[in-house]
């Protein structure tokens, strides 16, 4: 090793050949074990039923037990390599691994550029065909008829709470929940402006408006808000449009050719989207779950209705994390609630939990036991 004056030792030419050399042969395992790794992948595959789809094939349970085993593993070895790291390089491995033969299709709410694609991509890795829609009902649409194999919508955001557009396609569509994703969500203000002068509108899903309300107060008081179908839509406009301006993630600046004229302008450092993964069938435990529940207590207006709908939760244990009312459409002022609860429905405390609130709700429905977001 060659010492420097006030700094590191560096290593000689002769040792960092030698080092590189290592590397060399380590790539060769790792490629070695990748390609044994697709095989078995495929073999497993091959002994499912003849004929099976992707879909088939894919196991959301037994990918979040894949993701917590390496997360711990990293963990307890201190390895060099930080979490999320160790997270995005597995699940691009399973991703590849499952794409062999046929990639899966994920319906998102586009167009290109959105969170909503993003975070389809944290989930599936980049090995999945993803179909961008235009709107959350086609996204809904397209998964029920088999067009797509799992759907991708938000669901709620940290600062600005629930998007109930999404949480009313429930009311009336037989999907499941198979996952959740959790992606911090960092705004940019993006034009073909070279500064925020000139900026007549701002363009942008009503959600990341809300999102950047005090930064727009105060950067650009005089400018018009525009609320569109998403965020990439709002770049398209800006691109298109003289004088409009767009708020989205830097992915949509690349795709439409903008100049980032202010990053990270979101009022909360923490500002953070869930997002739910929408399938066809429900899915085995995977030991860290997440049960949603559609529930109704008949007439929401008697006095203790909600409490004695609820009361079994309590009574068994079981932790409420989250609770929406919306509308029912069956009758004026008549309501349902959307709940998530800690655990999987073939938990015995969970199952026994639902057995009790099945009895008392007239409206009863699970929409998902799945796993909770790995890595969050």
């Amino acid at each position: 090793m060659v010492t420097r004056r006030g700094g590191p030792a560096e290593p000689r030419v002769e040792e960092l050949e030698e080092l590189r050399g290592r590397i060399d042969a380590l790539d060769e395992q790792l490629h070695a074990l990748l390609s044994e790794r697709a095989r078995l992948a495929r073999q497993v595959g091959q002994s499912k039923q003849h004929g099976a789809r992707a879909a088939d094939l894919y196991r959301p349970e037994r990918e979040a037990q894949v993701l917590r085993r390496a997360l711990e593993r990293n963990e307890r070895d201190s390895g060099p390599l930080r979490n999320e790291e160790i997270l995005r390089l597995f699940r691009e491995i399973m991703s590849a691994c499952l794409a062999q033969e046929e990639p899966l299709k994920v319906a998102f709410l586009g167009p290109e550029g959105t969170f909503t694609q993003s975070a389809v991509l944290k989930h599936f890795g980049h090995s999945v065909r993803a179909l961008a829609l235009a709107t959350v009902d086609e996204v809904f649409q397209e998964v029920e008829g088999g067009n797509a194999d799992f759907g991708v919508v938000a669901i709620e955001n940290s600062s600005e709470g629930t998007l109930t557009n999404t949480l009313d396609r429930f009311l009336v569509s037989p999907l499941h929940i198979c996952g959740e994703v959790e992606l911090r969500i960092h705004h940019c203000l993006m034009g073909r402006m070279p500064s925020l002068q000139g900026i007549l509108r701002v363009c942008s899903h009503s959600q990341a408006l809300a999102q950047c309300r005090a930064w727009l107060a105060e950067h650009l008081p005089q400018a018009e808000c525009v609320p569109v179908a998403s965020n990439a839509e709002g770049a398209r406009r800006a691109r298109d449009e003289q004088g409009s301006a767009a708020i989205a993630g830097e992915t949509a600046a690349e795709v439409y050719g903008l100049n980032i004229l202010a990053r990270q302008i979101e009022d909360h450092e923490d500002n953070a989207t869930r997002f739910l993964v929408l399938g066809r069938r429900l899915l085995a435990p995977s030991g860290a779950d997440r049960t949603t529940l559609l529930v109704s207590a008949g007439d929401t207006r008697a006095p203790g209705a909600l409490h004695r709908l609820l009361e079994p939760l309590a009574q068994h244990g079981i932790s409420m994390t989250r609770i929406e009312s919306r509308p029912s459409r069956r009758r004026r002022w008549d309501y349902v609630f959307f709940i998530d609860i800690e655990g999987h429905a073939e938990d015995a405390p969970v199952h026994s939990a639902l057995e009790a609130l099945r009895q008392r709700a007239s409206l009863f429905r699970v929409l998902g036991s799945y796993p909770r977001a790995v890595g969050e």
